[in-house]
């Protein structure tokens, strides 16, 4: 289908409108990249108009996952009995050794799942190490740009380790493996901020499908002087901030060994905290840090499936929309959460929110998943009034589902039926900007095949590059977890977990 004119009106459709529950029959005219006109079924078009015939389709605004990692698809399923902490210990083994081409592969596979799941933006925390390159970061903005999706690309930033970032833990570790983790240590911070503020000044970045942020990865791995030269620098090339915030109780109860307070209240007592900062996870969050995020209007991608992959609990998303936090949903990476279907992460959204207690009244609505898994990840990526839902003058992203697919027979409730029962099957094509990069279940932009055999012999090759580092991660496993179930034995002021001392959780 040719896709260079410039007007396109989408014919036959049932299309799902901002707030509504259910689906109208109902055109669209694009003009370009964006939505010009919604009208009934047979409204004027232009005459040169190229007519797309949606019949038994249904149409409604692209997924926008708030928080991935485009590392981690080369490394899915490496991890099962994994906590956060476990899967930190793990990193070098699973993300080492990286060649330029490898950091593009994994970014495209990332890009390419997305879509073909129903996904038309996303907000990746890329990981490169020892550090974030200039080149690193061209290759994974390069990879969005070829696979067509709009994405918010932010290098993950750090000056401290694992071992370092945890109070007692690298005492806690055998002699025999000191040694070997002292060799982890990172670079100075300025060096790091040195190449990522050249990729800020360089040219090529397309300011309206991609993005820059930066991701200082946890607190606790930053020093205060690190994170304020986070700070500086976002503030200076107007750049999103997006840290792991009171993830796993162990991040919550070391910020209160470290900082005498929460996660939260100390990057907002650093300057860090505004409209233009988003928490990732927050499963930790107390009432007091939900209101002091809403109060500087920032964001949460709240990720039920990594959140329950890794043990780190049930993020309370009703206190948080209650309080006024912009909601946003994740999936995310590929390393910590198997997969990148976002209609998967909003079901999960809904189903977490209904097993913290018997109040139905409190539990997350479908329109309030489909609003976070939408509009609230526009929001927290920086498109906010550009992407997220199908009106006039926003950008043409959209989803056509086949209403033929075993999933939408019957048709009952639209909104009900994509939080609950669809899972990407359905998904027959994705409209970015206007422009086709699924249709009729096949990517239009790469070559999936040729993804494919690049990844098979990736993980050939990486898998004996890092055995050295996959032996150490073994090793570490037994101190790291023994350290941390001690220490999440500790109460805090808030409980997150789905079970009670002595009904299961130790």
């Amino acid at each position: 289908m040719s896709q260079d004119r410039r007007h396109q009106v989408i014919r036959n459709a049932l299309v799902l409108r901002p707030g509504a529950s259910q689906a109208e029959p109902l055109d669209i005219l694009i003009e370009g990249d964006t939505i010009r006109e919604i009208g009934p079924r047979g409204m004027a078009a232009p005459e040169e108009a190229l007519a797309v015939d949606a019949t038994s389709r249904l149409i409604h605004a692209g997924l926008v996952n708030a928080h991935t990692h485009g590392h981690g698809t080369l490394a899915k399923a490496m991890g099962d009995r994994w906590s956060l902490e476990l899967l930190l210990a793990a990193g070098p083994w699973i993300s080492g050794n990286r060649s330029l081409e490898d950091k593009y592969l994994s970014a495209s596979l990332n890009a390419a799942e997305m879509v073909l799941k129903g996904a038309t933006a996303c907000y990746d925390l890329f990981f490169e190490v020892p550090a974030p390159s200039v080149e690193g970061m061209a290759a994974v903005a390069r990879a969005y740009g070829d696979v067509g999706m709009r994405a918010t690309i932010a290098p993950m930033v750090a000056d401290l380790s694992l071992y370092q970032a945890i109070p007692g833990l690298y005492e806690a570790l055998p002699e025999s493996l000191k040694a070997a983790v002292d060799k982890m240590r990172l670079q100075p911070y300025e060096a790091t901020l040195r190449d990522i503020e050249a990729f800020m000044r360089g040219d090529g970045v397309d300011g309206d499908k991609l993005k820059l942020a930066l991701a200082p990865t946890i607190p606790l791995h930053c020093s205060d002087d690190f994170l304020g030269a986070c700070r500086d620098c976002a503030r200076r090339f107007g750049l999103g901030l997006h840290s792991h915030v009171a993830e796993s109780k162990i991040q919550a109860l070391a910020a209160m060994k470290r900082y005498g307070r929460t996660i939260t209240a100390h990057i907002d007592a650093l300057g860090l905290v505004g409209p233009q900062f988003t928490v990732a996870h927050g499963v930790w969050l107390d009432p007091d840090d939900m209101r002091r995020l809403a109060d500087k209007g920032a964001s949460v991608a709240h990720n039920p499936g990594s959140n329950m992959r890794l043990g780190s609990g049930i993020a309370d998303m009703r206190g948080m929309l209650e309080a006024g936090v912009n909601v946003a949903i994740g999936t995310d990476g590929s390393n910590s959460a198997d997969n990148q279907n976002m209609y998967e992460a909003a079901r999960l959204a809904s189903l977490a929110s209904k097993v913290r207690g018997p109040d139905h009244g409190r539990w997350v609505t479908t329109p309030e998943a489909l609003s976070a898994a939408t509009e609230g990840g526009a929001r927290a990526l920086g498109f906010e009034g550009k992407i997220g839902r199908i009106a006039v003058g926003y950008k043409a992203d959209l989803v056509f589902v086949d209403l033929d697919h075993i999933n939408w027979l019957p048709h009952n409730r639209t909104v009900n039926q994509i939080i609950h029962v669809e899972d990407g099957n359905a998904v027959h094509s994705v409209m970015i900007g206007g422009r086709f990069v699924v249709e009729n279940r096949r990517l239009t932009t790469v070559d999936i095949k040729a993804l494919a055999a690049k990844a098979e012999a990736a993980r050939e090759r990486l898998a004996a590059a890092n055995e050295p580092m996959r032996i150490l991660a073994e090793k570490l496993q037994d101190a790291v977890g023994a350290f941390c179930v001690g220490l999440a034995r500790q109460p805090y002021q808030v409980d997150r977990y789905a079970s009670r001392p002595g009904e299961g959780a130790w």
